[in-house]
């Protein structure tokens, strides 16, 4: 059987491979059009007419294929005659430059590195390889990002974090010094329109393969750990410690200092206070002020009690 793509159950057509992870769903896929299932161990014993390919995790073994398969054009390696690039500036063997970027002294890009049309790259930006940048990012000088980082259309990183100090005398602002930088490790992927402030005199960083959706903000000098999820339109005040594999839902807001422990899962429009810290591995809060969800639900039970008297 060959295989050529992949597709959900519905819109199925010959040559895609298709999954379920439950088994009440395996009939509906085996009479759809597909070529191949992906199913887990459910299916291992029963006998269909078409191929099943057995898996322990059906979603990921989905997910991979999608990508072994993946027809996305790439991009062909070279510079567009358009982008304007300094003598100082290193490109890695098969890496790519769209139409109209620019790329500052100093810059090095890694081998098979993809940068889209209209990108602006600092002086000093380190990248390294198979990372794709996508159109109309901007990255500011010194940022520093890893291996196989993707970047989606129209973000920001590197920009001044939002520091100033009030003059007692006059009441009036003045910027605090913002000369830290920003270090992205291995394997991030960074949502659309999304924001990360450099560090104030120190470093912000995002560990290795985080996740972090579309318009999403972090302040500066934020510690966010490895293998963290934060949805869409969540957003993070300075000096924010995440730990690793916190699972933070859309419109989350995090106060100035805060820190979330790990494995920490935070429910949409939660609200973490400046300073306060959230622990317990696998324990979901809920809320503003957040509390873990058992709590939560039980005052908003008494609420609704109250508001009946």
């Amino acid at each position: 059987m060959e295989l050529t793509g992949v597709s959900s159950i519905r819109s199925a057509s010959p040559g895609d491979v298709v999954f379920v992870e439950t088994e009440k769903n395996l009939q509906l896929a085996v009479e759809s059009g597909a070529a191949a299932v992906i199913a887990g161990d459910f299916a291992a014993e029963r006998v269909q007419p078409k191929p099943l390919l057995i898996a322990e995790q059906p979603r990921l073994a989905f997910a991979r294929a999608a990508q072994f398969l993946s027809s996305a054009p790439q991009r062909e390696p070279g510079v567009h005659p358009s982008a304007a690039i300094e003598r100082s500036a290193r490109l890695g063997k098969n890496a790519s430059v769209g139409a109209r970027s620019v790329l500052a002294e100093g810059v090095t890009i890694g081998e098979a590195t993809q940068i889209g049309a209209g990108c602006v790259i600092g002086a000093n930006v380190t990248m390294g390889r198979d990372c794709e940048i996508y159109p109309n990012v901007t990255i500011y000088a010194g940022a520093r990002l890893g291996d196989r980082v993707i970047v989606h259309a129209g973000a920001v990183l590197g920009s001044d974090g939002f520091g100033y100090v009030r003059d007692k005398t006059t009441g009036r602002y003045e910027k605090f010094p913002q000369i830290g930088r920003l270090e992205i490790e291995d394997d991030v992927e960074i949502g659309a329109n999304s924001t990360i402030d450099r560090g104030a005199l120190e470093v912000t960083r995002i560990g290795r393969g985080t996740k972090i959706d579309n318009l999403v903000h972090i302040g500066h000098n934020c510690q966010i750990g490895e293998d963290v999820v934060i949805a869409a339109q969540t957003g993070f005040s300075g000096s924010i410690v995440v730990e690793n594999n916190v699972v933070l839902g859309g419109q989350v807001g995090i106060g100035e200092g805060a820190r979330i422990g790990e494995g920490v899962m935070l429910g949409g429009q939660g609200g973490v206070l400046p300073k306060k810290i959230l622990r317990g591995k696998g324990v979901a809060f809920w809320g503003t002020p957040a509390q873990p969800l058992r709590e939560y639900l039980k005052q908003l039970a008494a609420l609704a009690k109250l508001a009946k008297k």
